[in-house]
C-alpha cells in the first residue's frame, strides 16, 4: 500500500516526537519538513532523515509530492498555516489547541470544509485504544450512572518567560496547553454518559494562579454538564500534580493512571461493590503513530471517527476553553480589539469567483451587497472579525447595526473592525436610531453622534429610524434626518418598522417642501408569515398589499429575519424547544409553505433556508436580505441562496397564492 506523504511545519519538541512516531506508523513516511529558516529546517532534517528541506513555511506547501501536513507552530500560528495548507489542497494534522481561540478554529475549519480537506486535532491521546475502551464502559453502565469526572494535567517547566510556556505573545499558560486534554477528556465522557460522541458544559467556572508573564501558571475549573454531571479539571505549566483521570459513578469509579499518553499497557483501573479490576489496553505503537495511522485511515472522510477528534468536537473544546478563560479574565494582546487581524495574516479582498449580487439605494454611491450582514449579538473581536472577514471575502460590503445592540458593543466592534482593515471606504454602514421609547427626531440625532464616535466614522452610509411614533407629525423626522444629511453624518435614511401609509406620508411632505425623502424601508420579509412580532413594535411587509406597495414604488426593502429566524433549518410541529420560534412563526399556514419549500429545495438540489432566501431576493421590487449568522458555516449555508432563481409563479406557489 503506497504511504501518505507527509511534510511537517516547525521544528520543535513536539515536531521531534511526531516525526519518531510517524516513522513506526503503518501507513505514513516523512518526505518534507519547513521551518522559518534553512538552517533550522537542515538541522531538523539531519536529525531525522528528511529528503526536503524548506526555509519557509509556504515553500514546503508548494510540494507537490507532500499529501498531509503536520502543523507544530505554537498556538497562535496555527490558524494561519492551516488555513493555507487547506488551500494548496493539503490534508492537516494540527497540534492541539487548534487555535488561540473558537473563532480561529472556526475558520480552519471552515477552510477544511471549503477546500475539501482532511482536518483532525493532534490530541493523540484520543486515537489510543484506551479511550475506545473507556468509552465503551461508560456507556456499558460498569460504574452506573456518572456523577463527577476529575482530570488534571500538570507540570512544573521551570519559569522562562521566553519559552511558548510562558510567553503571553505566544499564547501561553496551561489552559490551551494541557487544559485542552483535561477539557476534552470531560466532553468526551460526558458524552459517553449521555449516548453522545461528546457534550458541551452548561456551565464553565474557573479559577487561575496568573504569573508575572501574565499567563495562567496552574488553573482550575469546574464544568456542569446535563444530567446532573460534574467536572473538576486541573491544568499547569508551573506546578506538578498528580496526572490522572478519575469517573466517579452511581455504582463505582474508574481510574486511568496514565490518560494522556497510554503506552503499551495502558491501564483501567475498576472499583465496585467493594471489588477492583484492572484492564489492560495494549497497543503495539506509541501515541503518535496511532495517530498519523488515524489521519490516513479517515483521509477519504475527510475527519475521524470519535473517540478521535471531529469538527464538531474540536469547535466545542475552543468554545469551552473561551470560557475557562474567560472566567479568569485571560485575554491574550492579540485578541484585544486593536490588535485583531485576519486570521490568515493577509490583507482582505473579495474573492474573484464571489457570487454577490448587488443592488443600489439611492443617496448611496456604490453597489450595495444584496446579503447585509448583521452586526447585532457579538460579544468580542475574534469572533466578529472571523465572521466579517469571511463575509467580505465574500463580496459582502454592507453591515446592519444599531445604536441599541449590545448596548454600543456592537457598533464598537465594527467599527474597530472597519478601522483595523482599513477599509471605510469599500463598506456601506446601515445603522439604526431612535429605538422606543426614545423615538423622536431628537434622539436621532443625539444617537447618531454617539453612533459615529463608537465607529470611529465620520458617516453612516445609511441611517434608519429604529422605531416610529405616530404622535409626531411625520415632517419633524423628515427634517431631522435631511438636517444630519446636509451636514454630512449620513448618505441616505429610511425607516425601520415605519407603516408604509408613514413612508409614503412622509416621502410626500419631502417632496412638497423640496427636501430628501426615504430611500429605503427595514421591515421584515419572509416567505413564512410572521404570526406575532419578534419584538415589539416589529411590523411585517410579507403580506400581498404590502408586497405590491413595493412593487409599485420600487422602494428598496432590508428585510429583517429574511429567513423567519430559523423556521426553515429547525421548524417541526413537534419540536417546541425554542419557544420564541413557536410564538412567532408556528402557524398551519407556515408548515404548508415549509413543506412546499422543501419540496422545491428536492428538485433545485439545494435546502429549504435557501428556497426561503431565495424568495425575499426574488421579488419583483429591490430587496436586500439581512442575515444573521454565528458561524461561518452558516453564513456558507445562506449563500447558498444567492444561486437560486425562482419564477414568479414559484413564488406564488410557495406562498400559497397559486
Amino acid at each position: 500500500m503506497k504511504k501518505l506523504a507527509w511534510g511537517i511545519i516547525g521544528t520543535g519538541h513536539i515536531a521531534h516526537t511526531f516525526a519518531q512516531g510517524l516513522a513506526a506508523s503503518k501507513t505514513g513516511r516523512l518526505v518534507a519538513v519547513g521551518s522559518r529558516t534553512q538552517a533550522g529546517a537542515d538541522s531538523f532534517g539531519d536529525h531525522v532523515g528528511v529528503p526536503s528541506r524548506y526555509g519557509s513555511y509556504q515553500a514546503l506547501l508548494a510540494d507537490q509530492e507532500v499529501e498531509a501536513v503536520y502543523i507544530s507552530t505554537p498556538h497562535p500560528m496555527h490558524a494561519e498555516w492551516a488555513i493555507k495548507a487547506a488551500e494548496a489542497g493539503k490534508h492537516i494534522l494540527c497540534e492541539k489547541p487548534i487555535g488561540l481561540n473558537h473563532a480561529e478554529a472556526m475558520a480552519i475549519v471552515q477552510a477544511a470544509r471549503r477546500h475539501d480537506a482532511f482536518l483532525m486535532e493532534a490530541f493523540m491521546y484520543r486515537c489510543h485504544p484506551q479511550m475506545a475502551r473507556l468509552v465503551q464502559l461508560i456507556r456499558q453502565k460498569a460504574i452506573g450512572e456518572v456523577r463527577v469526572i476529575q482530570a488534571t494535567f500538570s507540570f512544573h517547566a521551570g519559569f522562562d518567560p521566553e519559552s511558548r510556556l510562558f510567553n503571553h505573545a505566544l499564547g501561553g499558560g496551561g489552559i490551551l496547553d494541557v487544559g485542552s486534554y483535561c477539557t476534552s477528556m470531560a466532553r468526551l465522557i460526558a458524552g459517553a454518559a449521555l449516548g453522545q460522541d461528546f457534550a458541551e458544559p452548561i456551565a464553565v467556572k474557573g479559577t487561575a494562579r496568573i504569573g508575572e508573564s501574565r499567563v495562567d501558571e496552574y488553573a482550575l475549573a469546574t464544568l456542569t454538564f446535563p444530567g446532573d454531571i460534574l467536572a473538576q479539571l486541573a491544568s499547569g505549566v508551573g506546578l506538578s500534580q498528580e496526572n490522572v483521570v478519575r469517573i466517579f459513578g452511581s455504582e463505582g469509579w474508574l481510574l486511568l493512571p496514565s490518560p494522556w499518553f497510554g503506552g503499551s499497557r495502558a491501564k483501567i483501573m475498576l472499583h465496585r461493590g467493594g471489588e477492583s479490576k484492572t484492564m489492560i489496553v495494549r497497543s503495539s505503537r506509541s501515541p503518535y503513530a496511532l495517530e498519523a495511522d488515524t489521519v490516513a485511515a479517515n483521509i477519504e472522510r475527510r475527519q475521524a471517527r470519535p473517540p478521535a477528534m471531529t469538527w464538531d468536537d474540536t469547535l466545542g473544546n475552543m468554545a469551552t476553553l473561551d470560557r475557562w478563560r474567560e472566567s479568569i479574565g485571560l485575554v491574550y494582546d492579540a485578541e484585544k480589539p486593536e490588535a485583531v487581524g485576519p486570521v490568515a495574516n493577509r490583507p482582505l479582498a473579495a474573492a474573484r469567483d464571489s457570487q454577490m449580487q448587488y443592488g443600489r439605494i439611492e443617496g448611496v454611491e456604490q453597489p450595495v451587497s444584496r446579503l447585509v450582514m448583521g452586526v447585532f449579538t457579538q460579544r468580542g473581536m475574534p469572533h466578529t472579525a472571523v465572521m466579517l472577514d469571511d463575509y467580505f471575502e465574500r463580496g459582502g460590503n454592507c453591515f446592519d447595526t444599531a445604536h441599541i445592540y449590545g448596548e454600543g458593543l456592537c457598533e464598537r466592534l465594527l467599527g474597530q473592525w472597519i478601522r483595523n482593515r482599513g477599509l471605510r471606504q469599500q463598506v456601506v454602514i446601515f445603522d439604526k436610531g431612535a429605538h422606543t421609547p426614545h423615538c423622536t427626531p431628537e434622539y436621532l440625532r443625539s444617537q447618531l453622534m454617539e453612533s459615529l464616535d463608537r465607529l470611529q466614522v465620520d458617516y453612516v452610509d445609511i441611517l434608519m429610524a429604529h422605531r416610529d411614533d405616530p404622535e409626531i407629525p411625520v415632517g419633524e423626522f423628515v427634517e431631522a434626518f435631511n438636517e444630519l444629511k446636509r451636514a454630512g453624518y449620513l448618505r441616505a435614511f429610511g425607516g425601520s418598522n415605519w407603516s408604509l401609509a408613514r413612508v409614503e406620508a412622509g416621502n410626500a411632505y419631502a417632496k412638497a417642501k423640496g427636501l430628501v425623502g426615504f430611500s429605503a424601508v427595514s421591515n421584515n420579509l419572509s416567505l413564512a408569515r410572521m404570526v406575532e412580532p419578534v419584538w415589539e413594535g416589529c411590523l411585517a411587509s410579507s403580506d400581498a398589499e404590502s408586497r405590491a406597495w413595493f412593487t409599485r414604488t420600487q422602494i428598496p426593502l432590508m428585510a429583517w429575519s429574511s429567513q423567519a429566524r430559523g423556521f426553515f433549518v429547525v421548524g417541526d410541529r413537534d419540536n417546541l424547544s425554542d419557544p420564541e420560534l413557536v410564538r412567532c412563526w408556528y402557524r398551519e399556514d407556515n408548515f404548508q409553505r415549509l413543506e412546499r419549500a422543501k419540496e422545491l429545495a428536492r428538485k433545485k438540489a439545494v435546502q429549504p433556508i435557501n428556497i426561503a432566501l431565495a424568495y425575499v431576493l426574488c421579488q419583483p421590487f429591490p430587496t436586500f436580505a439581512l442575515i444573521g449568522p454565528q458561524t461561518l458555516e452558516e453564513t456558507d449555508i445562506a449563500f447558498r441562496g444567492l444561486a437560486v432563481e425562482l419564477a414568479p409563479e414559484e413564488l406564488s406557489w410557495l406562498n400559497l397564492e397559486e
